[in-house]
């Protein structure tokens, strides 16, 4: 069954690897506040959790769209210095 599709959602800051939602949820999106080199890498289940795809690298500031689904939690695994906010709805 298809899942609805998410416009609207909490945000959660984070300049280090984190949590991004300790349960289900739907990602918005993220906006990067500032970087100077690093990636960020999605994962579903934790730090450990399984990667949702290839590790991103940012180029700019801005808004970045990426709808995804995470089945238990939504982590983020962030290397270098990037300022970045993710928005989701759970």
């Amino acid at each position: 069954m298809a899942q609805p599709v998410a416009e609207v959602g909490a945000a959660k800051n984070l300049s280090a690897s984190g949590v991004i939602c300790a349960s289900a949820c739907q990602m918005i999106g993220f906006f990067v506040n500032s970087q100077s080199g690093g990636t960020i890498v999605l994962k579903d289940g934790g730090a450990s959790g399984t990667a949702l795809g290839a590790a991103i690298a940012p180029a700019s500031i801005g808004f970045y769209r990426y709808p995804c689904v995470f089945g238990a939690s939504a982590y983020a695994t962030i290397s270098g210095t990037i300022d970045v906010t993710f928005f989701f709805a759970n």
